[in-house]
């Protein structure tokens, strides 16, 4: 029996995955970077705001500061979270089904939590949360547990008995290696993975609409 859901942001709640790709294409070519890797957000969205500041760094050679970095792709894809961004389809009513259910729900993500404060709050869905988890928290983000068992103890709940909703295969892995139940949804970022995300879940949807089914 499910008594708490824990919800990722980008690509599960909101619709940001391909804001991602244009602002980390952007960043770099205004350090120099003419030809960004075209693969570069598949793999940022594997990292923390940490890990991905210095890959920037290493792998590009950039003379900056990772602090440089994480405030100036913070400032580049704030506006998007404040005015443009918006929430996948069904997220509002499923949110509130569970409002209906009495079941608390938080998110854990690895994006800015100045960013999702303001897109969640955009959409009037803050107060259906009871908390947002980032890897200002929990450093080693979604590569590590602790972030999805600290959301599991902030919703009192065990993490057998907590569904981890997740559109990407890495942190479908992570929590279920912790006893969560996983749960994936598809988004047309993590396309090429749904295969391996649909048999790695234990259960698996294409709309956050069927999320009620399990209920």
């Amino acid at each position: 029996m499910i008594k708490g859901v824990i919800f990722d942001l980008d690509g599960t709640l909101i619709d940001s995955m391909g804001i991602w790709h244009t602002i980390d294409m952007k960043f770099l070519r205004e350090n120099g970077i003419e030809n960004p890797p075209e693969n570069i957000s598949d793999l940022m969205k594997k990292m923390t705001v940490e890990e991905s500041s210095l890959y920037f760094i290493e792998k590009f050679g950039l003379n900056v500061t990772p602090e440089y970095v994480a405030g100036r792709v913070e400032e580049l894809v704030s506006v998007e979270y404040q005015k443009n961004i918006g929430l996948k389809p069904y997220a509002e009513e499923i949110l509130d089904f569970l409002r209906s259910r009495n079941i608390p729900c938080g998110v854990a993500t690895v994006t800015y939590k100045s960013l999702a404060e303001a897109v969640l709050r955009r959409h009037g869905l803050l107060d259906r949360l009871s908390f947002i988890l980032t890897d200002s928290e929990y450093p080693k983000g979604k590569n590590d547990s602790g972030i999805f068992l600290g959301a599991a103890e902030l919703l009192g709940t065990k993490p057998s008995e907590t569904a981890v909703i997740e559109d990407s295969l890495h942190c479908i892995e992570t929590a279920s290696g912790a006893g969560f139940f996983t749960v994936g949804v598809f988004d047309e970022a993590s396309a090429s993975d749904w295969e391996q995300i649909s048999s790695s879940a234990d259960r698996a949807f294409r709309s956050l609409k069927d999320i009620e089914k399990l209920f």
